[in-house]
């Protein structure tokens, strides 16, 4: 690790004032700094801002420096935003890392964390040995021949998948972006990562409120049941009456290099019945426009099924059929 300077700011004001990387719970900058990834010259800690605080009066508003824990078993937070934070990461780190950090994640991408390796992301233009290296990890949607590293983290998904939005303050003032857009695709591009611009600093995430999202789950197979990045997730939230699917709301993580709105799913899901075949048909639609690669083609028929998965989850107390 270089060395650097800190810096403590105590208000939001002074922080965007200022130059230099912010540090909130560091379980991600810390380990790229350590790994010489990331080597800021000033760091500012960010903990004393007043930029804490649940509401679920209407919809969901969180502070930025609340931690993953604290939101996970907070009353009132949607399951899907509970359940993907309880499967993120390990306890000891939900204790750490705070909602705003999450979101700002950095790819885990090995080729990313390894200085010794070229990576788009890291330095532009020195190419992408993912592609044609060890990629089982990697992206089926949203690649290109820059960069098929996926988007590590899974609230972020949940988030999308409830249409969330995020404020960010700056020297200049407030703004809000949904979070949908304010990720962005790798193109030719890819280590323009989001839509932060210099100064930035991420202060509160909305949810709009949808009172059916207390229907909602979070699935995510996984190599070992902890402490593991997703190789699939799904984001569900449904609205089920006289067991039909009125409305929907599905968001995938873990096969796309940004968290993943399946919007044809979606339209797919409504108006039709509770079923299990009816959800292999529009689970059918959720890998369209994949791109696998040499390791990780099992992916495209993983998506489908952990979709059907989540849906099937539930609507466990809803008549269903399935195929013969």
């Amino acid at each position: 690790m270089q060395s650097f300077e800190l810096t403590a700011p105590t208000s939001v004001d002074d922080a965007v004032a200022g130059a230099g990387t912010y540090l909130a719970g560091g379980t991600t900058l810390v380990d790229l700094m350590k790994l010489d990834v990331l080597t800021p010259r000033h760091v500012q800690d960010i903990n004393a801002l007043p930029l804490r605080g649940i509401d679920t009066a209407d919809g969901l508003r969180l502070g930025a420096l609340e931690r993953m824990s604290d939101v996970a078993r907070h009353p009132g937070v949607y399951p899907v935003i509970s359940g993907a934070l309880l499967q993120s990461a390990s306890q000891q780190l939900r204790n750490m890392a705070s909602i705003g950090g999450n979101l700002m994640q950095r790819s885990r991408c090995s080729y990313f964390r390894d200085v010794t390796t070229a990576c788009n992301r890291r330095d532009p233009g020195s190419g992408c040995p993912a592609r044609s290296g060890a990629n089982r990890m990697h992206a089926v949607l949203g690649t290109s021949e820059a960069c098929v590293a996926t988007h590590p983290s899974d609230v972020a998904v949940a988030l999308v998948a409830l249409d969330g939005q995020i404020t960010l303050a700056s020297a200049a003032g407030t703004r809000m972006v949904a979070l949908r857009d304010f990720y962005r695709l790798p193109g030719d591009t890819p280590h323009v990562e989001n839509d932060l611009r210099p100064g930035e600093l991420i202060t509160e995430i909305v949810v709009p409120r949808l009172d059916w999202a207390v229907n909602s789950t979070y699935v995510k197979v996984r190599d070992r049941q902890s402490y593991e990045f997703a190789l699939c997730s799904a984001a569900v939230a449904l609205d089920v009456r006289d067991a039909h699917v009125v409305d929907a709301r599905v968001a995938v993580g873990g096969v796309a290099t940004v968290p993943w709105r399946l919007t044809a799913v979606e339209t797919a899901l409504r108006g039709a019945p509770v079923t299990e075949d009816a959800f292999q048909d529009a689970a059918a639609l959720a890998a369209d426009g994949a791109e696998p690669l040499s390791a990780n083609g099992f992916k495209v028929a993983l998506l489908r099924r952990t979709v059907v998965r989540a849906l099937c989850e539930l609507t466990q107390d809803e008549p269903t059929g399935s195929r013969g």
